[in-house]
């Protein structure tokens, strides 16, 4: 057969259908008898419920049913990371309220307007509580305890045994408290979920239309939650617009809506305006990080030490987590650091639950630990680049486990950070940058770097399933895209396993009733998991039709090889040939279909990498900072299709570029949420990016057939450090050593006015002492239970 098609560009095949308005989400859907629903959510951050009466809304015009958690029984579906039984989120609030937009009721009608004016006849009474906003202060125990019974607000954490002692060799320390801000996911669409009692053939208990990562995942918590059969339960992910971590698992409102299809006995759809979003939706990020790096004055690491605390918001939930697991996971990033002292909090708080968000606790470790660098390059009065060469691991290294546990795979971390080095023009950047100080200007240069290593794909497999007939190939997985480009990047693996074109492939995902089951998608490891269960497939398909063609063409099986023309035949004898279709007709007459199926697990997680340069220009008068360049060279191991990563480079970029300077959730001292519209929450157009110059380096990994890593998530994690280092560089011969995100004009102002005199240290909350301590070992199985 020819070249391989597998590295090349090849268009979209997604896209026409969303370029030509055939677009199948939630909010398009029509089912007979549909009935609306809407909820209502509380307006205050901590309150006790003192009464909930919904008579006046029962009796509104096209209103079928109010309900409190008392009128209607809804069983919490199970937790993405369940952290402690005592704290999980009940559907509808039962005694107490935690957070701003928490939902207390919800009411049922013929119409979203007839519904959206009940809500406002329900009257609920509140007893308002202190409300504890601030992460920090919730280490306090004297803070009010979100849950009574657990006695304050650390829902899990541990201490290293190690402590200070990973600092004793060093001759200078760079420390820094570094806030990882509180960030909203804003999807294109929010959550939307449509539920019929029954099915189309009556098979099923409920049919559940949701836009999600993971259909199967919400099948799993729907159908536990309900004590149902799981194949009884149908869910069907359409066209999804946009997730980034914020549609894992079934939520509360799923169950809701799946309880009143079942009570009511009719379809409901609810569909979440922007509002509700902003404050119901799980936020990401959310941590603050006491961080101090050990040097001696040649450059040399000695030591890291690590207090970090993460925001769970009013839950035990998945988000606080992630500063327990994948934080700390990959707290060693790209550098041979020998001693490493990592200690966890994972506190409550009055706000949104935090969940997970592009990354998933893998940028606040590359964000601490590349400010940590850039900080200690200015204690040594080296260049950023140069320090960060010094003390890179080597490929001789690897594959390696890290001090905190992480099994790394394949890996030159040197190549990516000396490819951006030569594209940026870096010398050139740098003479710049000192002529406009010398001249005085008020438009100063900023040059970030950023070197960082991350985990994909680790911890269970997935499901594929291929089948040629009569007019092409058929692919089923157990991914879920919600625009990544899976239909293309699969049908290019069947393309060039099996010589069937692209355009005969057919495509199937996202419905449990058409794939048995799968991991959906997340941490980035649709490719590398979902992507070699294809292939898989796809040579035991080729297995199965080399047998039969050997059959019918009366050779050695071993003779039997795939033509140019995309045909089976037999070796050195070009007129011996049988086609696809000929193939289907011969498996059928033995009563077969020419499929196969395959549950791939991979041999372990991978772990991409790369180095971003950003520019920026800052208006010392006004604090304004302008992006002006930013250059990526991430590795994700063997490319498929180099449109695509493109396509997930620039979209990471762009979210992590936002963190740097312009996004953040905040709320008010009582907890009410300050940034609840877009017009106040700071999302950047492409006007304010500029060009992304986007590289390549390939290191295949020897975990999957394909030798590929993900790339999902690699460059939101490569360029919010790069961002914030270009910001404070611009900054440094004023004396300003570190400027927390977002860099907003008034911060970076603020940083110049302070210079040398501002403070960027501070001790850790003393509510740290009171955690368990626990030896520096990891599990062995580290990689798969965070990822």
């Amino acid at each position: 057969m020819a070249g391989s098609l597998l590295g090349t560009e090849v268009r979209r095949v997604e896209d026409p259908d969303l370029l030509n308005g055939r677009g199948t989400y939630i909010g398009n859907l029509q089912l007979d008898g549909m009935l609306h629903i809407g909820f209502v959510r509380s307006p205050l951050a901590h309150a006790e419920i003192v009464s909930v009466d919904t008579s006046a809304a029962k009796s509104a015009p096209g209103i079928v049913g109010a309900y409190s958690a008392g009128e209607l029984n809804v069983p919490a579906p199970p937790p993405f990371i369940q952290v402690d039984e005592r704290v999980v989120r009940p559907p509808l609030a039962v005694d107490r309220v935690r957070f701003v937009g928490e939902a207390v009721a919800v009411v049922v009608g013929e119409s979203p307007t007839a519904v959206a004016d009940a809500i406002e006849l329900v009257d609920v009474e509140y007893e308002e509580l202190p409300a504890v906003v601030d992460l920090e202060q919730a280490m306090d125990p004297a803070s009010e305890p979100q849950f009574p019974e657990l006695g304050g607000n650390i829902a899990d954490g541990f201490r290293d045994s190690q402590g200070d002692s990973v600092l004793d060799d060093a001759e200078v320390v760079a420390r820094a408290r570094i806030e990882n801000q509180r960030v909203a996911v804003v999807p294109l669409e929010g959550n939307a979920v449509a539920v019929e009692p029954g099915g189309p053939a009556q098979d099923q208990d409920i049919t559940v239309h949701v836009s999600t990562q993971m259909p199967h995942g919400v099948r799993a918590g729907l159908a536990a939650a309900f004590e149902l059969d799981s194949e009884r339960v149908r869910v069907i992910s359409p066209h999804v617009g946009g997730a980034f971590g914020g549609k894992a698992g079934a939520i509360p409102e799923h169950a809701v809506a799946v309880a009143l299809a079942r009570e009511l006995g009719r379809p409901v759809r609810w569909i979440e305006d922007r509002s509700e979003n902003m404050q119901a939706m799980p936020h990401g990020r959310a941590q603050v990080q006491y961080a101090e790096l050990g040097l001696r004055r040649d450059g040399s690491i000695v030591g890291l030490r690590c207090r970090n605390i993460g925001d769970a918001g009013a839950y035990a939930w998945f988000g606080g987590s992630l500063v327990l697991g994948p934080t700390r996971l990959m707290a060693q990033g790209v550098y041979d650091i020998p001693k490493i002292s990592y200690d966890g909090a994972m506190v409550m708080t009055n706000t949104t639950p935090v969940g997970a968000f592009r990354g998933a606790g893998r940028p606040e470790a590359a964000a601490m630990l590349e400010r940590l660098m850039d900080l200690a390059a200015a204690e040594l009065d080296v260049d950023p680049v140069a320090l960060r060469k010094q003390n890179l691991l080597s490929p001789d290294q690897l594959p390696m486990t890290t001090l905190v546990g992480a099994n790394y795979d394949s890996g030159d971390y040197a190549m990516p950070l000396d490819e951006v080095v030569r594209l940026a023009g870096y010398d050139e950047l740098r003479a710049e940058q000192a002529r406009r100080v010398e001249a005085g200007e008020t438009t100063l240069l900023g040059i970030g770097v950023s070197a960082y290593v991350e985990i994909t794909g680790g911890g269970s497999g997935d499901y594929a399933e291929v089948e040629v007939h009569e007019n092409g190939a058929r692919i089923k997985v157990g991914t879920s895209a919600h625009g990544q480009g899976h239909a293309t990047a699969f049908s290019m693996i069947v393309a060039d396993t099996l010589g069937i074109p692209v355009d005969a492939i057919e495509f199937i995902q996202s419905d449990t009733a058409e794939v048995p089951r799968g991991g959906g998608t997340g941490g980035s490891r649709s490719l590398q998991v979902g992507g070699s269960a294809v292939r898989d497939a796809g040579a035991k398909v080729l297995e199965r039709a080399k047998e039969l063609a050997a059959t019918r063409l009366e050779a050695g099986v071993e003779d039997i090889e795939l033509t140019d023309a995309g045909e089976l035949g037999v070796a050195g004898v070009p007129n011996a040939t049988i086609t696809w279709a000929e193939l289907v007709e011969t498996a059928g007459a033995e009563g077969e279909r020419l499929a196969a199926d395959v549950d791939f697990a991979p041999g372990g997680a991978t772990f991409p990498f790369g180095a971003h340069i950003s520019v920026v220009e800052v208006d010392v008068e006004t604090g304004k900072v302008r992006p002006v360049r930013h250059v990526a060279v991430d590795d994700c191991g063997r490319i498929m299709n180099p449109m695509l990563v493109r396509g997930q480079q620039h979209g990471g970029a762009a979210q992590g570029i936002a963190q740097a300077l312009w996004e953040e959730v905040s709320f008010d001292a009582d907890g009410n949420p300050e940034t609840g519209t877009l017009a106040e929450y700071a999302i950047p157009s492409a006007a304010e990016f500029p060009s992304f110059e986007m590289h390549n380096t390939e290191t295949p990994t020897p975990h999957n057939p394909l030798g590929a890593k993900g790339i999902g998530e690699s460059s939101t994690i490569g360029a919010t450090p790069a961002v914030q280092n270009a910001v404070v560089d611009a900054l440094k011969h004023l004396g300003v050593r570190h400027v927390d995100m977002p860099a907003t004009p008034e911060r970076v102002w603020r940083a110049i006015q302070q210079g040398s005199d501002a403070a960027h240290w501070q001790e850790p909350p003393a509510g740290f002492a009171s955690l368990k301590e626990r030896g520096a070992e990891t599990p062995d199985d580290a990689d798969e239970a965070v990822v």
